[in-house]
């Protein structure tokens, strides 16, 4: 096993830090509480939600500590605004007890293995955050950074209540016009106090603020891995209304006979899907499409015939197999038995010899998320395994479902971003292709019927029959 020792200085310490190499691409050294800032319908859940998503995906394990539960599970069926008036004594008792409930059941976490947590609370005064920095920082030695979402644009903050807002658990027996003028009076409660992160009131946070969804950002003495990352990512996300589209290329010849990874072209079907993904495409009409497909060849026919400005990315490119590359499952199973078996035991950090594992994958794949963050509308014609790590990254599924994700051939996933997740279409086109698609075994090594020579033949000789 090979081990990297680093050395790490600054003004306060000095200590060695070994790393098995390859193992993660993430690592956190000190746990990290990232509290939320600003008043209610501002975007608060809409970050936290979001980040968390990213995190997980990129590794890191976080969880998200949303205060107004615990404030549901406190209290009694919620009746009024009153609850959130400054001089309700009896009320700010109970929000501030709820807070420190929530905050030790975050450090709570933290100590059993969680990395990063993220507390999405108002916690819109100095004194709650002065609260969170003695708990957080002095007492438990964790890392605390602030993230503050400034909204003075009246239609996002409307928008915000409308989607999310009217249908909490608080409205289920209040009508719209009631639960939306409630939570106004809500706003204004809290506006009555509301002190905003100050740089020089609290030179000693770190903190960023980010107006109007990413409109203007502002970052104070943030610091380490984990911090900038969050930066980063927070710098590219937006909430303007788009669709991204996401597909396998046309079946390849390859596809028909078994083989994994290469660089084939499209089969007879495989060329007719890019004809009607192309004509499927146009009857859309999507204002400012962009294309992108990986470097390979299967991927750059299927869209040869799409009128949209088209770019590609070797980030996009299929799983590398490795020493497997252009082989068949069943010739993999008979020359490699132990990594074929090694693979369907933990298939999302295996790495192919010579090649990569679905982890590699995720961690090339960073820079398409943030890019895709970025753009309005797009099209992505890639590979299976990558989809598969796309999907999860949109859809928040695990690294233990990620492998395994269906992404069938000749079929378009359509992601509209909403409140707080993906809605998720499935179009099929009506092109027959091979299944390709293989479910984890009950059998770590064993090989389903169909993925034999036998199968693989007879699948040849059908499309060899439609193409002729």
């Amino acid at each position: 096993m090979e081990y990297l020792t680093l050395t790490r200085r600054n003004s306060q310490f000095q200590r060695k830090v070994s790393i098995r190499i390859g193992e993660r691409a993430n690592y956190v050294n000190s746990p990290h509480v990232i509290a939320m800032v600003g008043l209610p319908a501002r975007g608060k859940t809409y970050i936290s939600k979001k980040l968390s998503r990213y995190l997980n995906w990129i590794g890191i394990n976080t969880k998200v500590f949303n205060l107004g539960e615990y404030r549901r599970h406190a209290t009694t069926a919620y009746k009024s605004h009153e609850f959130f008036r400054q001089d309700n004594k009896e009320a700010m008792a109970i929000r501030t007890q709820c807070a420190i409930d929530a905050l030790h059941d975050v450090c709570l976490w933290l100590e059993c293995g969680g990395e990063v947590a993220v507390f999405d609370a108002t916690n819109s005064t100095s004194d709650r955050r002065r609260m969170i920095y003695e708990m957080v920082v002095k007492k438990m030695g964790f890392k605390l950074f602030f993230v503050e979402s400034v909204c003075d644009d009246p239609q996002i903050i409307e928008q915000n209540i409308m989607e999310v807002k009217v249908s909490s658990p608080d409205y289920k027996n209040m009508n719209m016009e009631m639960a939306l003028n409630d939570f106004l009076l809500r706003i204004e409660h809290y506006k009555e106090k509301y002190q905003p992160l100050d740089e020089t009131q609290e030179a000693g946070l770190s903190f960023m603020k980010i107006y109007n969804t990413g409109e203007k950002v502002v970052v104070h003495k943030h610091e380490g891995h984990i911090q900038s990352r969050i930066v980063y990512y927070l710098m590219n996300i937006h909430i303007t209304p788009r669709t991204i589209y996401l597909t396998r290329h046309g079946e390849s010849e390859q596809n028909l006979e078994g083989r994994i990874g290469g660089d084939s072209d499209l089969s007879y079907r495989g060329k007719l899907y890019g004809a009607a993904l192309s004509q499927y495409i146009q009857q859309q009409d999507i204002p400012g499409l962009r294309v992108w497909t990986s470097w390979l060849k299967r991927t750059i026919q299927t869209v040869a015939a799409i009128q949209a400005p088209q770019e590609r990315w070797k980030a996009l490119n299929e799983i590398d197999a490795g020493i497997c590359e252009e082989m068949t499952y069943e010739e993999i199973a008979e020359k490699y038995p132990e990594d074929f078996a090694a693979r369907d035991q933990s298939k999302f950090t295996y790495r192919y010899p010579r090649g990569e594992s679905y982890e590699d994958l995720v961690a090339r794949l960073e820079p398409v998320i943030m890019e895709l963050e970025r753009q309005g509308n797009v099209l992505v014609v890639s590979h299976q395994a990558v989809l598969r790590c796309l999907l999860a990254y949109f859809l928040d599924k695990s690294a233990d479902e990620l492998p395994y994700l269906h992404v069938p051939l000749h079929t378009i996933i359509k992601l509209t971003p909403v409140a707080y997740g993906c809605k998720v279409e499935h179009v099929k086109l009506p092109i027959d292709a091979v299944d390709t698609h293989r479910p984890k075994p009950k059998i770590p090594g064993t090989l389903d019927e169909k993925f034999k020579r036998s199968s693989s033949s007879d699948i040849m000789k059908e499309n060899l029959k439609n193409s002729s």
